[in-house]
């Protein structure tokens, strides 16, 4: 059983980690602008339509029946650009049937592609919106900090996000 000084001490912690994780979540919303709604977990995913470097437009529609990765990098990103590798190593390992994974260049294409020229990827670039509301903020990136990842199930329903590079074992369960 536990003394009156552990329970108090208890109650304490439990509402400091109630009142944290309710700050969390409001300093998120504090950035984002009033009138722009974000794709939240649980939810279904937003119409996305974004062009490629090439100009032709890609639906995240086209690929429902799949789940889909959606990285949002920069080239002058470094921790982006060290993500992208593992990106591209695991799209090759799942192939063309499997889940996909869109990289959302929130760039300009003039820097893009002198990127992809040297370090050529085998998933889809698709250019992001970078003016407000910006394509990444659009997807529950609130900070704009990227890399940013948002992950949808075959329903499309977004079932996980994430600020910062992923390390491999999260980007294997996530495309599993």
């Amino acid at each position: 059983m536990l003394s009156r000084d552990n329970l108090v001490i208890l109650g304490v912690a439990v509402l400091a980690a109630a009142l944290g994780g309710w700050l969390q979540h409001e300093s998120r919303s504090a950035h984002v602008p009033a009138g722009v709604t974000m794709a939240q977990v649980g939810e279904t995913a937003p119409v996305l339509e974004l062009p490629d470097l090439q100009g032709r437009v890609h639906r995240l529609a086209d690929y429902r029946g799949r789940r889909v990765l959606l990285n949002f990098w920069a080239s002058w990103c470094g921790p982006c650009l060290d993500e992208l590798p593992a990106l591209d190593k695991m799209q090759a390992k799942f192939g063309e049937k499997g889940p996909v994974v869109l990289g959302i260049a929130m760039d300009e294409p003039a820097r893009v592609r002198p990127f992809l020229d040297h370090h050529p990827l085998r998933f889809p670039i698709l250019l992001g919106r970078m003016e407000p509301p910006s394509t990444s903020l659009s997807w529950g990136d609130s900070g704009e900090v990227l890399p940013y990842s948002v992950l949808i199930d075959a329903d499309g329903r977004v079932i996980a996000t994430h600020r910062g590079p992923l390390d491999t074992t999260t980007l294997d369960q996530w495309l599993r």
